[in-house]
């Protein structure tokens, strides 16, 4: 939608300082070319071909790839999500967030892409990562993990200060805004879109695990800063990493078919952009999005608590 209205997208990147940071940036920067859309291929659940060199297994699709002819472009996830969310509907407008479910899929390729675009300095990063990295035993247990946080916290963040540079867009993320924590589309403002990078979206999850204290176990986002830090360790090896492995081994007695999640009073510190609750794009826009009747070939999800809510609007209305 933004890119067939020109929108210029909010582009969250890091900082010399580490912060997340937010500015507008065109879709030629966020598609790394600025040749027309027409020229370009959107392979949607494909991979990326040039991280599987870095991989002994099977790195499958990411959501969005773009290719020019034979060439690889962009590696992209997609996450599209509501505004605001059930924690932040209660707060005053300029404060609502968003919640974001991030998948092992989304880290990995982000890991893969972050080595990919410093390897060329891959010596000055196994220099980083060698001394705290080559001294531990079992990436697999809990106490050995809880006594290197910081030190493993501190390489990370050495990385992405001297390498600021070269992160790249990576995570799409529409967002749409609702009346309220209801189902109701805002008619003003109502659609628009931010875009990560790789090192921003890691640094949600570094961050956020960098502030947790005797917690007393590995939780999912200190668990998805040890899962970067040993597979940008390993490829500093021998420049391949069995990512399965890393993954399976390192569950800590948690769910894996979720990275981690973050609900709005979270994301809202990160997003720190006025569109965020003020979306740049009418509700009238979608318009020029779905065309020719394209709305009678929708069929959505028949979710109980949508269709409890709908029918309770239309049964109770005279009580209003």
């Amino acid at each position: 939608m933004a890119i067939h209205t020109n929108t210029s997208a909010v582009y969250l990147c890091t900082n010399q300082e580490l912060q997340v940071e937010a500015r507008e940036e065109g879709f030629d920067f966020i598609f790394g070319t600025d040749v027309a859309n027409n020229e370009l291929s959107f392979l949607f659940e494909s991979k990326f071909e040039p991280y599987q060199e870095y991989s002994r297994t099977d790195i499958k699709g990411i959501d969005l790839v773009l290719k020019l002819g034979d060439s690889f472009i962009r590696a992209l996830e997609v996450k599209l999500t509501v505004i605001p969310d059930d924690t932040t509907a209660n707060d005053r407008e300029s404060d609502w967030g968003t919640e974001l479910v991030i998948r092992p899929a989304s880290t990995s390729y982000a890991a893969l892409g972050i080595f990919d675009s410093i390897k060329p300095f891959r010596a000055r990063l196994k220099e980083i990562l060698e001394p705290t990295c080559s001294t531990i035993q079992h990436w697999d247990n809990t106490v050995e993990m809880l006594s290197k946080r910081e030190e493993i916290i501190g390489c990370l963040n050495k990385i992405f200060t001297e390498f600021k540079d070269y992160q790249k867009p990576f995570l799409l993320h529409p967002i749409w805004k609702t009346l309220g924590k209801s189902s109701i589309i805002d008619k003003g403002n109502a659609y628009d879109i931010f875009v990560w990078s790789d090192f921003a979206i890691c640094r949600t999850f570094i961050d956020c695990a960098s502030r947790e204290r005797d917690v007393g176990k590995v939780t999912r986002l200190y668990r998805s800063t040890l899962r970067l830090a040993r597979i940008l360790y390993e490829l500093t090896q021998t420049d391949k990493v069995n990512i399965h492995n890393i993954y399976t081994q390192m569950a800590f007695n948690l769910q894996t078919d979720k990275e981690f999640a973050l609900n709005g009073k979270m994301t809202r510190r990160f997003m720190n952009h006025p569109r965020r609750y003020n979306p740049i794009m009418k509700l009238s826009s979608i318009t020029n999005v779905i065309m020719n009747g394209g709305h009678k070939e929708l069929s959505p999800e028949r979710r109980f608590d949508q269709s409890l809510y709908y029918t309770a609007q239309e049964l109770f209305k005279d009580d209003a």
